[in-house]
């Protein structure tokens, strides 16, 4: 059983930076691939980025790569989302998952556990 733990979420105007983490306790959090989505008002939950349970691997989704960026550290057992040159277009509520496999091409559609989510709002 893994419980995962959100924070960092708030109100930015564009253009500005946020960073997510994300909190696991349990003792396989190690072991598999952890990552992020999103879900807008009025939207369906999409992918944002995963990365693999050594950290070499990352995975994103085109309308954040080159702006957003994945990590973890495995000994504080939490994962981060360092969002930068934030956009309106990015407000949302932003979930923590890990996943049952420790590939990051199939994180999306492997995830096992949820966070409850953190709030994003990007002011124009």
């Amino acid at each position: 059983q893994v419980q995962l733990v959100e924070s960092g979420g708030g109100l930015v105007q564009a253009g500005g930076d946020l960073r997510l983490s994300c909190a696991a306790s349990g003792r396989t959090f190690s072991t598999y691939a952890g990552g992020w989505f999103r879900q807008a008002p009025g939207r369906e939950r999409e992918f944002v980025a995963a990365i693999s349970a050594s950290g070499i691997t990352t995975y994103y989704d085109d309308s954040v790569k080159g702006r957003f960026t994945i990590s973890r550290d495995n000994a504080k057992n939490t994962v981060y989302l360092q969002m930068n040159t934030l956009k309106p277009e990015d407000t949302a509520i932003y979930y923590c998952a890990t996943a049952s496999v420790d590939y990051v091409l199939e994180f999306p559609t492997s995830v096992n556990y949820w966070g409850k989510g953190t709030l994003v709002t990007v002011s124009a």
